[in-house]
């Protein structure tokens, strides 16, 4: 227990590029050639999550700004996923759901039922997350347990199904992103795409991000779009003129920053794939075989992250206009480019569509993190978390609203 609390507290930054030494010099790179893919994969992660930061300090004062201006008053407090997953951790399934993730996926590529290597060890928070959630509705660690199993089959299955998709979107060949968020979102995405495909006029609209730097030029570079952007939702929130600007040139410097963190992410990560195929192909002729990584990889695309920070005022209108709502959004709108990582690529890069995915997604996932906000404040007193100020309830955006936690624990209630 205190090895795992030790693990799991070193964090993201410091327990990948540890993981990645050692898987890549067990495939066959050079000791010191490991170190380097692992110390650079590390940098590569600081550098998003300072710009995550960035975006997170910029949206959290102009989301504020919006619920003042329109007069919200709802009940459920959005935590954020740091929140989430330190309850998650936490939780009694919270201290197994490392070995218990790696026994699966153990499991399954020796059965030949998956194809990833799932090496991102942090985010098995997301399994943690359900299992916690199926242990305070069942009283059952056993079920807990079950479930949180359940999720990781499930989501290195989507894992394996996307990848194709996700190796020629991003351009990362020999990776999948079994990531229990980002992932959950595929299935719904699919057909919702084919029917927009089948929708006269709808088809017809494709807004990627090279289609609109084609048409308007300088103006619908990265970088200014993220500028034009930052000020709407400045505006939005009824910031004043000096705010609007330090909003405009803070998004324009997420748009900027983040697919170059994305580049420093890959310098590292590209030697460990190569390593991995060459390992494989010669170990296990005519396998293939995926390392599974954070879905952060993916964020830094225009097409994400264009396609996200248009969703941040739209969650907050949706929240404001949603029936049955009692979610207040905040700590976890930082967290829409995971949410829209894995739709970018079934739209083909398509932001118009993206966008209506995500508000499609978005709209239902207050009203499941409205649903399951009495078990996540309940795990969250058994893990001894400390309330916000005045807060009844708490959930997430991240894991709260996520449709594949609520599917199992729903279907959890019923054994």
């Amino acid at each position: 227990m205190d090895a795992i609390k030790f693990i799991l507290d070193l964090g993201a930054t410091v327990m990948l590029p540890i993981i990645i030494f050692l898987l890549g010099w067990g495939l066959g790179q050079k000791p010191g050639q490991a170190f380097r893919s692992g110390i650079t994969i590390g940098v590569g992660f600081i550098g998003i999550n300072l710009v995550i930061g960035l975006l997170v300090n910029s949206i959290g004062p102009a989301a504020q700004g919006m619920v003042t201006k329109m007069g919200i008053e709802l009940n459920v407090i959005d935590v954020g996923w740091p929140a989430a997953a330190g309850i998650a951790f936490a939780s009694k399934v919270g201290a197994f759901i490392i070995p218990i993730g790696l026994a699966v996926n153990f499991i399954m590529l020796l059965t030949r039922t998956t194809k990833t290597v799932n090496v991102d060890l942090w985010n098995f928070w997301h399994f943690a997350f359900t299992g916690a959630m199926v242990n305070v509705l069942t009283g059952s660690f056993l079920m807990g347990c079950i479930a949180a199993a359940i999720n990781v089959v499930i989501v290195l299955k989507l894992g394996d199904w996307t990848a194709p998709m996700i190796q020629k979107f991003y351009g990362i060949p020999g990776i999948s992103l079994p990531h229990g968020f980002s992932a959950a979102y595929v299935p719904i995405a699919i057909p919702l795409n084919a029917l927009f495909d089948k929708i006269p006029g709808l088809n017809k609209i494709d807004l990627d991000t090279d289609v609109i730097q084609e048409k308007f030029g300088v103006i619908g570079e990265p970088v200014i779009l993220g500028l034009v952007l930052g000020a709407a939702l400045g505006g939005f929130a009824g910031f004043g003129v000096k705010e609007i600007l330090q909003l405009a040139m803070s998004m324009a410097g997420v748009m900027f920053l983040m697919p170059r963190m994305v580049k420093v992410l890959m310098e590292g990560l590209m030697p460990v794939s190569e390593a991995a195929r060459i390992f494989f192909q010669k170990r296990f002729s005519g396998r293939e075989f995926y390392i599974g990584l954070d879905s952060a990889i993916a964020v830094g695309h225009p097409a994400a992250i264009t396609t996200a920070i248009i969703l941040v005022p739209i969650c907050i209108i949706l929240a404001i206009i949603i029936p049955g709502n009692r979610v207040l959004p905040f700590g976890d709108l930082a967290t829409i480019p995971f949410m829209v990582a894995m739709v970018a690529p079934v739209c083909r890069g398509n932001v118009f569509r993206s966008v209506i995915i995500g508000a499609i997604v978005i709209a239902v996932g207050l009203l499941i993190a409205t649903n399951i906000s009495a078990l996540h404040t309940t795990a969250a007193i058994d893990a001894a978390f400390k309330f916000p100020a005045n807060a009844t309830y708490i959930s997430s955006l991240c894991d709260g609203a996520n449709p594949l936690t609520w599917i199992l624990v729903k279907l959890f209630a019923f054994i």
